[in-house]
């Protein structure tokens, strides 16, 4: 079988060969008073006119500490408006965005500071418990004697500016309103002149990808990675300059700065920012008060907004469409948000960070059978295969193997890691996603788990995805987690976390008899667990990792889990 590449919708796109603040330039002149972004709480609103404008002035203010072409820029921040002023200034200008995750403590801070080579470095004073100044400085130390610009440490030889987008920073930092204030030594006409060298094959953004094991790696985008997948993913949802977008995704993660602000961009839609990190009242208050016509997020989030008190009394009568991905799509979830939530455009996209990030998704025209059970077919310009993981050969329809994808999202490579990144982008250009798939006979995939996540019970190999299917039709229960832990008899068993529904009370035994019903006894989970919630990356990505672990303490498997294997 040869790789299946999607023939349809093949007008170049009008991005095609643009640089971001090229996008930026001509989305102003064509909707200049169109709603551009709205950050709802505190409040804060522009339209696309003023971005534009409001972009050029940071741009002017970065030139004037003396950040050219090439240099990196990190923003270490919550979902705030400085976080896309920066963004799309440091595109104009060529300068490459760090994407910092707003959870990491002080040695996860020092690694990626360090391994990106910042030489600036944006952050906000704290969210919640988190102290965003006291973290940095136990990541260097030598800041606390440092003035504005003049930084010397061994630990970080570039880093020389930072700036505080909110509050009363150290003396080491520059306000935000500071930098504002040097703009005004640089011409708008410089950052034109800058802006015309630049190349749409330009790197522009490092995202760090959340790596279960190891130090997290730098996925290196440019310009057209992202533009392209912002205009196919925004095309399959059918956008348009009407839309409202409710952004509850962080943006420093992919979800929130390609398929968030870059497809709002690139079709004119507006962004809508319920709040700085996700709530569900919040997000459900957006959407009612600004008549969102599209919401984003991963499962956990529609979860959480369908079970919240409030919902009942919602109205969310403006939705049509959106994308649910970043983890596995619950099938009856997704029933749920087409039907109950009103959302009968809702998509599911495939991908990941790597990959700019989409590979599939499917289309808001697409049967409610292919749009609740499975991630669509290639976007545009992408191919997608299944291969066997050991030979990797392609295999046939029907067969479960890893998916693969190749195209114009397939990112530059993991920032001054070549190894890491030929072991992840083979010599034809294809990316191996370390998930396991498999495609259907009419071009659509569907996502059947992790590579890695397999478990192999006496020689049996079980998917969890299959099980949390299985468990997720379940009326008590609102969400599953099915991972392996070490047995000494089978090598592993399976265990279940549930999270049941608020009024709904179910035994573990119902629930085993419930799997029976339609699987193997092998299959079913040996070891159930009750739970109110899941352990998560700040996405809202389950970390199934830290189930296992957890797990482990808990049922005293410490000593089998050291148990080395062939």
């Amino acid at each position: 079988m040869i790789a299946i590449r999607n023939l349809d919708e093949t007008s170049k796109p009008w991005v095609d060969g643009f640089t971001i603040g090229q996008v930026l330039n001509e989305t102003a002149r064509r909707h200049p008073d169109h709603d551009a972004f709205v950050f709802c709480d505190p409040p804060n609103r522009m339209t696309w006119s003023e971005l534009d404008d409001a972009v050029t002035e940071v741009a002017c203010g970065l030139l004037a500490l003396g950040f050219r072409p090439g240099d990196h820029f990190g923003v270490w921040a919550t979902n705030v408006p400085q976080w896309v002023l920066l963004q799309f200034a440091t595109a104009r200008i060529g300068v490459v965005l760090v994407n910092i995750n707003p959870s990491y403590r002080a040695n996860e801070l020092k690694y990626a500071l360090q391994q990106s080579e910042v030489r600036g470095l944006a952050l906000i004073d704290h969210h919640k418990s988190t102290h965003f100044w006291e973290i940095l400085n136990e990541a260097c130390p030598e800041l606390a004697t440092a003035a504005p610009g003049e930084l010397n440490s061994k630990a970080f030889p570039k880093l020389k500016w930072i700036i505080g987008l909110r509050g009363d920073p150290p003396s080491y930092a520059l306000k935000w309103d500071e930098l504002l204030s040097r703009a005004e030594s640089v011409p708008a006409t410089t950052v034109a002149q800058i802006a015309d060298k630049l190349h749409c094959n330009d790197a522009i953004n490092i995202q760090y990808t959340s790596g279960t094991t190891g130090h997290p790696k730098g996925a290196t985008l440019s310009h057209r990675n992202v533009l392209l997948n912002a205009f196919y993913a925004g095309q399959s949802q059918r956008l348009g300059p009407s839309d409202r977008l409710a952004l509850p995704v962080p943006l420093y993660h992919c979800f929130g700065c390609v398929l968030g602000t870059m497809c709002c961009l690139v079709h004119g839609s507006a962004m809508i920012f319920p709040s700085e990190c996700f709530s569900a009242a919040a997000t459900l208050d957006a959407i009612e008060k600004e008549r969102c016509t599209a919401l984003y997020g991963v499962p956990t989030m529609f979860i959480a907004q369908l079970e919240h008190p409030s919902y009942a009394g919602r109205d969310l009568s403006s939705l049509r469409t959106g994308i649910m991905a970043g983890s596995p799509c619950p099938i009856e979830l997704m029933k749920h948000v087409t039907a109950d939530m009103g959302a009968a455009e809702m998509t599911i996209g495939y991908g990941q960070t790597e990959a700019s990030p989409l590979i599939t998704q499917t289309r808001t025209d697409d049967p409610i059978e292919l749009r609740v059970g499975t991630v669509g077919r290639p976007l545009p310009g992408f191919e997608a295969k299944i291969v066997d993981p050991i030979t990797n050969q392609t295999l046939p329809d029907g067969q479960q193997g890893e998916f693969c994808g190749r195209g114009h999202g397939v990112m530059l490579g993991y920032y001054n890691m070549p190894e890491k990144t030929a072991a992840v982008i083979d010599s034809e250009g294809w990316l191996h996603t370390g998930d396991l798939g498999m495609r259907q006979s009419n071009g659509y995939f569907r996502i059947t788990g992790r590579l890695h996540d397999m478990i192999i019970r006496g020689g049996e190999n079980i998917y969890p995805r299959e099980i949390e299917e299985r468990l997720y039709e379940h009326p008590a229960v609102e969400d599953v987690q099915v991972v392996g832990v070490p047995d000494r008899r089978f090598g592993e068993e399976v265990l279940a976390w549930v999270k049941l529904k608020a009024g709904h009370d179910v035994s573990e035994a119902e629930l085993r008899e419930f799997c029976l019903g339609s699987m193997a006894r092998f299959k079913v989970p040996h070891y159930w667990k009750f739970v109110n919630q899941f352990p998560t990356t700040v996405t809202g990505k389950i970390q199934k990792f830290k189930i296992r672990e957890t797990a482990i303490e808990e049922l005293g498997l410490q000593d089998i889990a050291k148990i080395q294997t062939a």
